[in-house]
């Protein structure tokens, strides 16, 4: 019988343990350490030198950044309803209205053309998710921000490693939230990081991330004791998923170019299906690096998918759908609404369909997925 081809498989680059053992051998603190300061320091420097605070998840970054901006009832969010419910509840928890915007059919970004029109006097930030991880059109969010005194949040957590016009991404908007859950290209497990590229907000992000202390002036000796000084929660990795991290960053220019190789065999090998017009795959826009982080095809509509899906698991593929639009869910009824016309969100969500994609899949296991692609289009 054929091997099964999973979907996903958590990236090992052979260097996690040496590190662990040596954390766990040393007897040290478990707490955060040298393994996170080295994480963030990495970070920084491929970042653009924002100040990078690691944390438990993109969730919780993005819990974090939306603190940081103030958030309170009634004010109101820009974002895609094309997004994981984190993106959301980030800001529905601290009270905002979130005004959905329709995506970008080419990139499944949000459409910048379309942020103006749901921007009004109580509009506080625009949180851009940069899909699979390619960039939105970052340079015209940032004038839109600029002319009416908003916040950026970029929703980075496919994107790390990627960028726009030679910046990198998590490090162009106020704040950059990234993830390293063991589905991304790296990982701790479950993890995070908040980049902050506005000075300013250092100091709160420090109180903020430690449940609401000052307790890291204290370690500093800044002050001779330490107190509840801001709202918080605990947002501190442990230094054992940093020294898991680590491993991966050492070893993260094999993991980009394993992924990205994979990727581009996936988009060669459709291009006569692309040319017959059977299905669609991702654009990148030529200002945009992305990083390999998903591969997707669009096919017509819902129910073509289901049969490729199906027809998929039949041979031992496993393939998966995306996002459900939020503003079509429960509580996206309940805390937002959409602005103008759904013409790209539901539609595209719908047709698309993500493609096994992991460090050390090969050639051969990405050459057996498009046969079957292939075979299905052909029948």
């Amino acid at each position: 019988m054929p091997q099964t081809i999973p979907f996903h498989k958590p990236t090992r680059t052979g260097r996690e343990s040496a590190h662990l053992h040596r954390l766990l051998d040393g007897e040290r603190s478990l707490q955060e350490g040298d393994y996170a300061e080295r994480c963030a320091t990495w970070l920084s420097q491929r970042l653009g030198g924002g100040k990078v605070f690691l944390t438990t998840s993109c969730t919780h970054a993005l819990e974090m950044s939306a603190l940081l901006a103030g958030i309170e009832p009634g004010d109101e969010v820009i974002l895609p309803s094309f997004a994981f419910t984190s993106t959301a509840n980030a800001f529905a928890l601290r009270g905002a209205a979130l005004r959905f915007v329709d995506i970008r059919p080419d990139t499944l970004n949000l459409d910048e053309r379309l942020v103006l029109q749901a921007v009004t006097p109580r509009t506080k930030v625009i949180c851009a998710l940069h899909y699979a991880g390619i960039a939105c059109d970052m340079d015209a969010l940032a004038e839109i921000a600029k002319q009416h005194g908003l916040l950026i949040v970029e929703d980075a957590a496919h994107a790390i490693l990627g960028t726009y016009k030679g910046r990198p991404l998590g490090g162009l908007g106020t704040f950059g939230c990234l993830s390293f859950h063991e589905s991304k290209n790296l990982h701790c497990g479950e993890g995070g990081a908040l980049v902050i590229n506005q000075s300013s907000y250092v100091e709160r992000a420090e109180f903020i991330r430690d449940k609401g202390t000052n307790r890291r002036r204290f370690i500093r000796g800044q002050v001779d004791k330490y107190t509840w000084v801001d709202v918080g929660s605990s947002y501190t990795p442990s230094e054992l998923c940093s020294a898991f991290l680590w491993g991966q960053f050492e070893g993260s220019s094999d993991v980009l170019t394993d992924r990205m190789a994979s990727w581009r065999r996936y988009h060669d090998g459709l291009r006569g299906l692309v040319a017959r017009a059977r299905l669609e795959t991702p654009t990148v826009p030529q200002d945009c690096q992305h990083n390999g982080h998903l591969f997707y095809v669009k096919t017509a509509n819902l129910d073509e998918r289901s049969r490729l899906l199906a027809y998929l698991a039949e041979r031992g593929t496993s393939a998966t759908f995306h996002f459900i639009p939020l503003h079509s869910a429960e509580a996206g009824l309940r805390f937002g609404e959409f602005v103008g016309e759904d013409r790209y969100t539901t539609r595209e969500s719908q047709r698309l369909l993500r493609l096994p994609l992991w460090y050390g899949m090969g050639s051969e296991l990405v050459d057996r997925v498009l046969s079957q692609i292939e075979e299905f289009y052909r029948r």
